[in-house]
Parts: C-alpha cells; sequence; structure tokens
C-alpha cells in the first residue's frame, strides 16, 4: 500500500481549499500551513499550521522544529504543494508600496524554496518527493500592472526547471499553472482600476462569458496530474494542456 501524505500551504481559501478537500476525499493526510485555521475542514487527516509564510524567519524557525520531517515519516509518497501567493502590489512600479514587495517576494517565492528544500532533504529511506509549484500564466505572460507577481511566479517556473536537472530520481518537481479559476483573487482582480491594471477588462469578460474554471475542478486537474507518474517529466505545465 502507497501511503501518500501532503503538505499544502494557503489551505483555507480558494483554490487551496478545494486542493485539501480533494486530497482529503482521497484519503490522504495532509499538513495545512497557512497564517489561519481552516473553519470548513474537520477531518482526522488534517493537520494544521498557522504560520505568516510572508515572515522568512518565522518560517526558517518552524522547519527547525522538526515537524515537516515528523509528519512524512511512515509515508511512500510526499507531495509539497506550494499553493499560497500573493497578487499585491499590482500598479506600476513607481507608485508600489516597498512593505509589499518584500512580503510579496517573501511569500510567493522564499517559503516554497524553503519548504522545497525542506521536503527535498526528508531522509526517509525510498520516499518519493513531489514539489508542486501552483504557477500562472502570468510566470510566462508580462502583464502591466502585475511586474512583482508575474516575476514572483516566473521564479517558481525557473527554480523548477533548475532543480529538474539536479536529476534525483527520488524528487519530482513541477510548476503547474491552474488556469483562470473563479476565486476572490479574480473578484479582487475585477476590483482594480483600470489605471492599476489596464488589462482588467480582459478578466471582466472571462467572468462574464463562464469562462472561469471552478477550484474544485481545478484542483482535481491539478492532483490528478501531481499524484501521475507523467508528473515531473515536465518542468513548467498548464492545467488546460490537460484532457
Amino acid at each position: 500500500m502507497n501511503i501518500i501524505k501532503a503538505v499544502l500551504t494557503g489551505h483555507t481559501r480558494g483554490l487551496g481549499a478545494a486542493l485539501a478537500d480533494n486530497l482529503l476525499g482521497r484519503g490522504i493526510a495532509v499538513l495545512g500551513i497557512s497564517r489561519t485555521r481552516s473553519a470548513a475542514h474537520a477531518s482526522d487527516l488534517l493537520q494544521e499550521v498557522e504560520l505568516d509564510l510572508a515572515n522568512t524567519s518565522a518560517v526558517e524557525t518552524w522547519i527547525g522544529t522538526g515537524a515537516l520531517k515528523r509528519f512524512v515519516e511512515g509515508a511512500h509518497t510526499v507531495v509539497l504543494i506550494n499553493n499560497a501567493g500573493m497578487l499585491q502590489p499590482v500598479g506600476p512600479i513607481e507608485i508600489q508600496d516597498i512593505g509589499a514587495i518584500g512580503r510579496s517576494v517573501s511569500l510567493n517565492v522564499a517559503a516554497p524554496l524553503m519548504l522545497s528544500a525542506a521536503v527535498a532533504a526528508a531522509s526517509t529511506t525510498g520516499l518519493d518527493r513531489r514539489i508542486v509549484h501552483v504557477s500562472s500564466g502570468a510566470a510566462r505572460n508580462a502583464y502591466p500592472g502585475w511586474s512583482i507577481y508575474c516575476a514572483t511566479k516566473a521564479a517558481l517556473d525557473h527554480h523548477a526547471r533548475a532543480a529538474s536537472l539536479d536529476h534525483n530520481r527520488a524528487l519530482r518537481i513541477g510548476s503547474v499553472a491552474p488556469g483562470v479559476i473563479d476565486t476572490d483573487m479574480q473578484a479582487e482582480i475585477r476590483g482594480m482600476g483600470l489605471d492599476a491594471f489596464p488589462l482588467r477588462e480582459k478578466f471582466d469578460e472571462l467572468k462574464r462569458s463562464g469562462q472561469l474554471s471552478t477550484p474544485a475542478d481545478a484542483a482535481r486537474k491539478v492532483l490528478d496530474y501531481a499524484l501521475s507518474d507523467a508528473f515531473g517529466e515536465t518542468p513548467v505545465t498548464d492545467v488546460r494542456e490537460f484532457k
């Protein structure tokens, strides 16, 4: 029997909550890491850690407690899903809040890379390690007003490309864009002024025309791929490429 355990960041909202639902529904134990605990998930399979992932010192301290290593003990496969992220700051570079830039880079880049290294270093013999970066079309296409978000998501893509060159047979890594999903982030985008995000009307039209996927559907596609034999063969993918 292949015992699978998952470490999931940002598990309380949006795609993260849908990923947690799907994992728990498959009988997979989940270690959820977020600033707050989930009000929706009640399961013996769920452990939660309240942690501000934008605080790199706090992330380092928590990893140093050994809680992550203890969680993966007994597993044959461990899946790290780096889902937590933030869109702000949005707007031309000259008006971006300096503190918000630091938090965004810490949350969107530093925390995923730190957790990835910790999972890769897990010493359980024969452990199949899988690292999933939740990426975005913004990693591969530059959008006006989104210079920080585009840059941080592109960093995850390139991290996956470079880490895959290490040829660690017990480690698979992939940066996966989940498509355009009807979440709070999409509502945030549609609430932006055109001066901050000139392409907002494109996202307005996606909502009006019903082209946004549901969090549940996107979560299913991401996890079907992450748990498949094909995961890791291509370091950067998009769920819209899957049938």
